[in-house]
């Protein structure tokens, strides 16, 4: 299954550094060829000769050590590279990657690697629960780095909690998924518009409405279309998320500033996905200096934005494939119906923001495919692997008789308005 494939398994010093012996293992029986990368920690607790014998490749410790597969080890290795896993992937090893460091075999491997990575957190649950730890994660998530969250259970401390690194079998099978992913090429020659992130709508030189969309499932699927061969377009409102590398992306602020945008985008697209959050409504008008505080009450008239997906859905041509999306808080599937029709879209991504795990800020999602003859519930997923799910649904009606169109984001399209409880993707 993993025959050809090159795997950097990089291993830090937690307790849970003997689980990484049999993520080895099953890799090795997969066909993969696995380089072991340790931190001086982890060989206190589980021996390099260890995984010597399990892959058939000498063990990655000292950087300054013997240089067998080329003048530079660590330069060779990032080269042939089709995956990097971290496990486990300890507070200090997370904090050390994400702010780039390289003063061990996984971080200086980690600088150089063009591969997916996967990150196996392991560590006590204050640690992990710290804002520090979390926002360490985010960096890393936000490099379009795979973070798997750790389980819970009884930790080294003997104490419960969330830490535990999850099972080398669920590590292993989400290994697969990335590679699965990278290897296909059913995108390849096409080209992918995807928007993402909220848009601003000012109402003076300061102040704007706007939503808490933060762009992470829009990012996410602008880095799957690109793993899977495509030419991407990224639309983005206003986000902290740095581009996936080799995604174009052209940054917005409003929602006409997102429609212009489109519109220019759109007649070359094979696929759009309508991601983002563009703000329903926009001030009528903007003062020109900023609005001073005076009496108890503000009163802001708004006017309605442009339906941006219904839009570019009367200017799809036969063989375009739209996405659309429809973030709510009650009846989910009925909404979802009603987007389905009126933004003339191939099917709808629906998601209740109330669940959990598929609200604001969070690195999962929960999502209903609607077409206009069937439902079709996921489970709770990782935003990557949500976007890959759109994105084999989306290739397979590029080539069925059935596929029509192409479209972009819209102000009702899935996404959230300035006053709406609308999710975060």
């Amino acid at each position: 299954m993993l025959h050809g494939k090159t795997v950097l398994l990089g291993v830090s010093g937690g307790i849970a550094a003997y689980k990484a012996v049999e993520i080895c293992s099953r890799l090795v029986k997969l066909g993969a060829e696995v380089h072991v990368l340790m931190t001086e920690a982890a060989t206190r607790l589980v021996a390099p000769l260890t995984f010597q014998a399990i892959s058939g490749n000498p063990v990655k410790v000292d950087l300054m050590g013997e240089q067998v597969h080329g003048h530079v080890d660590h330069v060779t290795l990032t080269h042939r590279a089709d995956l990097l896993i971290v496990a486990p992937a300890t507070a200090n090893t997370i904090a050390r990657l994400a702010g780039g460091h390289a003063g061990d075999w996984i971080t200086v491997t980690a600088l150089g690697v063009q591969c997916p990575v996967l990150v196996a957190p392991s560590m006590e649950a204050e640690m992990y629960a710290n804002p520090l730890t979390q926002r360490n994660l985010r960096i890393l998530a936000e490099l379009g780095w795979e973070v798997m969250e750790p389980e819970e259970g009884r930790l080294a401390s003997g104490l419960m909690g969330k830490g535990r690194l999850p099972e080398p079998a669920a590590i292993v099978e989400r290994a697969l998924a990335l590679l699965k992913a990278r290897t296909r090429a059913d995108l390849a020659g096409r080209r992918v518009l995807v928007t993402a992130g909220t848009t601003r709508e000012p109402f003076d030189p300061v102040r704007f409405i706007g939503n808490r969309s933060t762009g992470r499932m829009g990012y996410a699927i602008a880095g799957a279309a690109r793993d899977r061969g495509a030419e991407v377009v990224l639309v983005s409102g206003p986000t902290h998320l740095e581009p996936p590398p080799g995604v174009r992306r052209v940054s917005v602020e409003s929602c006409l500033e997102m429609l212009e945008a489109c519109l220019a985008e759109f007649p070359d697209a094979d696929i759009a996905v309508a991601a983002a959050a563009p703000a329903d409504y926009r001030p009528a008008a903007v003062a020109a200096s900023k609005i001073k505080k005076a009496g108890d009450e503000l009163t802001i008239t708004l006017v309605k934005n442009p339906d941006i997906i219904a839009e570019l859905g009367r200017r799809k041509r036969p063989g375009q494939v739209t996405v659309a999306f429809a973030a709510e808080t009650d009846d989910l599937i009925a909404n979802a119906r009603r987007k389905l029709a009126q933004k003339n879209a191939d099917f709808v991504v629906a998601n209740d923001v109330t669940a959990e795990g598929a609200g604001f800020g969070t690195e999962t999602n929960r999502v209903v495919f609607v077409t206009p003859d069937a439902v079709d519930e996921l489970p709770l997923m990782t935003k990557r692997e949500v976007a890959d799910r759109i994105l084999d649904r989306a290739a397979a009606l590029l080539g069925g008789a059935g596929g029509a169109h192409g479209g972009a984001d819209g102000s009702d399209g899935g996404a959230e308005g300035g006053g709406n409880p609308h999710a975060e993707r």
